[in-house]
């Protein structure tokens, strides 16, 4: 049987690709364009040559400037939105809406780290790898965007360059546009942000979602499908110290979903694919929220693809619980078979051995083997390679 691969989308940038982002300016667009598109023809070419079928542009136009860097796959939002603004001056997340008392608390407050501070303070622990630790005087310097305004999409002209980028890589490499894929984030991920336009967390999501729909719409109005990126319906749990109910926490989320499904208006969900993560940082990961507890929410998506974590030593056990919920007869699961949380390579074997699991409960027509996350900026560039490899090799042995 012929099992279809992918990975989750971020790719390792190359030197020439790192220093380009830094220099875009002094170089000027012509020749940065230049730099990205044969980029992404490269990198396009790369997963075609080792054998994963459903590509993407690595998530090149996501601006990384680093080797080791956690967070383009959402910073890349801030450029693209008006009513953002850096500033000096500290402002919490938006109050919980009526009805609700859950509120995310800062990095150092989640409670893995509480629990870990010993391991996740210590700089030779290679949890946060490549990451400099900062002193208190220097993290109150650490600012993101504050919402000082109107949510509204202005980044047409960055997601045209993205949409044209891969086409033409596509183009070039032989691939159907059936076969890419773009990445975008989530309304509840990209709505993190501290807030001092609107009343509550409820209006923050719902804005973010009116002004998403522009770049959804424009990825797949392409013939692209979309990947939404939305580690919040799992990974928000470990941010909420003390713990809420399992009941509150699905009423939480389920305003996230809502507001996907409310930017995926009009879009074919046979387009789409949405990424649950539990975060992507190298920790001890304890207090992450089982599937179990979620997975019926995940199911309102109005998505054929459900792409998710099933390869590290946290989450590979929860593959039986695709096999208890019941799935719409459509949808397509992307389990992850290889993973980002460890250097170690998978086997082929093992990789043909997890994919199976997911083939025995819904067949191999509705399985798409995949990455447990994003690998540019997480691992090794090399190991990031051989690890695709794998999971290309095992994906033929099922």
């Amino acid at each position: 049987m012929a099992i279809r691969t992918t990975h989750v989308g971020s790719l390792p940038r190359t030197e020439e690709l790192l220093n380009a982002n830094l220099r875009r300016k002094e170089m000027g667009e012509t020749m940065f364009a230049q730099i990205l598109q044969s980029s992404v023809n490269d990198v396009v070419a790369r997963q075609q040559e080792i054998g994963i079928d459903w590509v993407n542009d690595g998530e090149y136009g996501h601006v990384m400037t680093e080797k080791l860097d956690f967070g383009p796959w959402w910073y890349y939002s801030f450029s693209r939105f008006a009513g953002l603004e850096m500033t000096d001056k500290e402002y919490p997340l938006a109050p919980p809406a009526p009805g609700s008392n859950i509120h995310l608390v800062e990095f150092e407050q989640r409670r893995d780290w509480v629990k870990f501070k010993d391991v996740y303070s210590d700089p030779e622990a290679a949890v946060m790898p490549g990451v400099k630790q900062l002193s208190e005087e220097e993290q109150t310097k650490q600012n993101f965007p504050v919402i000082t305004g109107p949510i509204e999409y202005i980044g047409h002209d960055a997601v045209k360059q993205d949409i044209d980028a891969l086409v033409s890589a596509l183009e070039a490499n032989g691939i159907d546009r059936k076969d890419g894929f773009i990445a975008a984030v989530s309304p509840g991920s990209a709505a993190r942000l501290s807030n001092a336009y609107y009343d509550n967390d409820e209006e923050v999501v719902q804005a973010w979602a009116q002004a998403l729909r522009e770049e959804y719409r424009a990825i797949t109005d392409a013939g692209l499908t979309v990947q939404i990126d939305d580690p919040s319906l799992a990974e928000s749990w470990d941010q909420i110290n003390p713990a809420p109910s399992f009941d509150d926490y699905r009423r939480y989320i389920q305003v996230r979903v809502d507001a996907i499904n409310t930017a995926l208006e009009g879009i074919d969900p046979d387009l789409v694919r949405l990424h649950l993560c539990w975060g992507s940082w190298h920790g001890p990961h304890t207090t992450d929220i089982p599937l179990k507890e979620i997975v019926d929410n995940v199911l309102t998506v109005n998505a054929k693809y459900i792409s998710f974590e099933g390869a590290n030593a946290r989450h590979e056990h929860e593959w039986t619980v695709w096999r208890e919920v019941d799935l719409p007869s459509n949808l397509v699961l992307v389990p992850g078979v290889v993973s980002h949380s460890t250097n170690v390579v998978e086997h082929p074997e093992l990789v043909a051995q997890r994919i199976s699991r997911f083939v025995d409960i819904v067949g191999p027509d509705r399985v798409v083997a995949s990455t447990d996350c994003g690998f540019g900026g997480r691992i090794h560039p090399s190991i990031a390679w051989a690890k695709l490899k794998s999971l290309a090799e095992g994906a033929q042995l099922v």
